[in-house]
């Protein structure tokens, strides 16, 4: 085997994104093989939110990298389903009906929605429906079918025969007030009769025929592990039995994990010395924190953020922008405040890089930029490799101007895309990627955009139609700013035509706030509350030049 070769396969794209430097560590670790199996998972006790999505992305992310590179990748992903349902989580409904089964395997809980066959499945089926979203498409694996159809009786046997191995690795990990006391077992028990963990082995024949007892309803029997679905593995040792039962190459886990003297650190040498298989190659991946809200969503109130959530607000090639231009091990914040623009306008800036409409400082970071693009996006060839990019680049709009166009639109969605694919002469093969922006952007103004950036342009009928709460808010106009403002309408508005950019209109209404004899400051103010009642808005020339005349003359006719 030469580990040379992983390397050399790299290529051109050696050092330039850190899924495609996992991928060569695997190759090189690993040696050349005919499928490398990465592997992925998380236990459905709750919602599986944003943080637990980092994993399976960066899986996914240097799935592609091997791919990019050729090689033929199994993608897995585990639910462990077969946990035990140890707590009820603040944002379930029918809490109490839920604590009934405290104790239970989550795959046994019902489901409070009432919409799929458990608890486990009801959640399993959210990530399941909004993974393919995002381009992400693994193969899952059930544990608690794994474990009822005895398909990991051979590991469990083998984690009994070693089992003062397995303590001794445990052991050595743990100070003295922390070892294993008295006799252990690698193995729990749910209950035959009332399926609860609360059970105590009572022995084992040295072959299949193990014996247990129920704490709780008095139960006890001498199950076959060949053939009995209650007897599960901890996970300490359930965790690389299944890396061997998989032949997993490759297997990331969070900094708890990665700690020193973690479940990964006592899983690597329990793959090898009790499986004889060695460990996934692995790096460590960092926490996720939110910055503002969708909606009423808080960490207080037990609800999380899911990825259906963050869709809401970033289309999914921003979500996976958002991921691949972050290396795992760095702490980063995912924002539904004003940030959101900022992120937008990066990417937007990455993509004009990659198809090179603008100029990158140098190659290095032109490179870099295409690789990060490329990661971004959706779709993928047949072979689940990144697609070339070929054909036009694509259109873009900005966030910013975006959202202030539906927010001009009264909210408006089909009347915004309207004007901008007749101003643009844009195609209908444009356009779905223009309207999947336009709803994360309506999303964005209507659910987490401070209120500061929200407007609604005046009624052109007058004030009278607004509701008597928003009439209140409305502040009058002296007479110096009533004929600043008419000087506008008619010496900016009423040419508006004429102005080609932003820059020349702006200059124009520089010079009406001279005519006028008021400071520049004193105008925007006034020409704000004319049209929407707020000292503030967006950048007056490019907000002008975005409404259409005969609106901005009916509002302001009376001045």
């Amino acid at each position: 085997m030469n580990k040379n070769n992983g390397q050399k396969q790299q290529g051109g794209r050696e050092g330039i994104h850190w899924a495609d430097e996992a991928a060569a560590k695997i190759i090189f670790e690993k040696g050349e093989k005919d499928l490398y199996t990465c592997a992925s998972g998380i236990t459905p006790s709750g919602t599986v939110h944003i943080g637990n999505f980092r994993e399976i992305i960066s899986v996914e992310l240097v799935v592609r990298a091997l791919r990019d590179l050729g090689k033929n990748v199994r993608f897995i992903y585990s639910w462990d389903d077969y946990d035990v349902f140890r707590k009820v989580p603040k944002n379930m409904p029918k809490n109490e009906e839920l604590e009934k089964f405290l104790r239970f395997p989550i795959t046994m809980v019902p489901d409070p929605w009432e919409r799929d066959s458990s608890y486990a499945r009801h959640h399993e089926v959210d990530v399941e429906t909004m993974l393919p979203v995002a381009g992400i498409t693994p193969e899952f694996i059930y544990q608690a079918e794994r474990y009822r159809s005895s398909r990991y009786a051979e590991g469990i046997r083998r984690a009994l025969e070693h089992r003062d191995i397995l303590k001794n690795i445990l052991d050595k990990f743990r100070d003295e007030d922390h070892k294993i006391q008295g006799e252990w077992w690698p193995v729990s028990v749910f209950c035959g009769k009332c399926n609860r963990d609360d059970t105590d082995i009572d022995g084992w024949d040295g072959e299949w025929m193990l014996g247990y007892h129920c704490n709780l309803c008095g139960y006890s029997e001498t199950a076959d592990i060949r053939n009995s679905g209650g007897v599960k593995l901890g996970w300490r040792v359930d965790w690389p039995m299944r890396w061997e039962y998989e032949k997993v190459d490759f297997e990331p886990a969070g900094k708890d994990h990665h700690s020193h003297g973690g479940s990964f650190d006592t899983a690597r040498h329990v793959c090898k010395e009790v499986y004889n298989w060695d460990a996934p190659v692995t790096f460590r991946y960092d926490f996720i924190g939110i910055k503002g809200s969708v909606g009423k969503i808080s960490s207080s109130s037990g609800v999380v953020v899911d990825l259906g959530d963050v869709l809401k607000v970033y289309t999914p090639e921003l979500v996976r922008y958002l991921f691949a231009g972050t290396r795992p091990n760095t702490e980063f914040t995912i924002s539904f405040d004003l940030d959101v623009i900022k992120i937008y306008e990066d990417y937007d800036k990455t993509e004009r890089i990659a198809w090179k409409t603008e100029e990158a400082k140098d190659e290095a970071a032109y490179r870099r930029e295409r690789r990060i693009y490329e990661l971004s996006r959706v779709a993928v060839d047949a072979a689940g490799k990144t697609l070339p990019l070929e054909g036009k680049p694509p259109f873009q709009v900005p966030f910013r101007h975006l959202s202030n166009l539906i927010q001009i639109a009264d909210g408006g969605i089909d009347k915004a895309l309207e004007d901008i694919a007749a101003q643009n002469g844009l195609s209908p093969e444009q356009m779905p990627a223009l309207r999947a922006r336009a709803l994360c952007a309506k999303f964005w103004v209507d659910n987490c955009a401070p209120e500061e950036f929200r407007f609604r342009l005046r009624p052109a009928g007058g004030d009278a139609s607004l509701p008597p709460e928003e009439r209140e808010k409305l502040r009058p106009l002296s007479d110096g700013e009533k004929t600043a403002v008419r000087i506008l309408r008619d010496d900016v508005i009423g040419r508006i035509e004429n102005f080609s950019d932003d820059k020349s209109c702006a200059e124009a209404i520089y010079a009406a706030a001279g005519k006028a004899g008021v400071d520049a400051k004193v105008l925007f103010a006034a020409a704000y509350q004319a049209l929407i009642g707020k000292d503030q808005g967006p950048r007056l020339a490019n907000f002008l030049r975005s409404i259409e005349k005969e609106r901005l003359l009916t509002i302001l006719k009376d001045f």
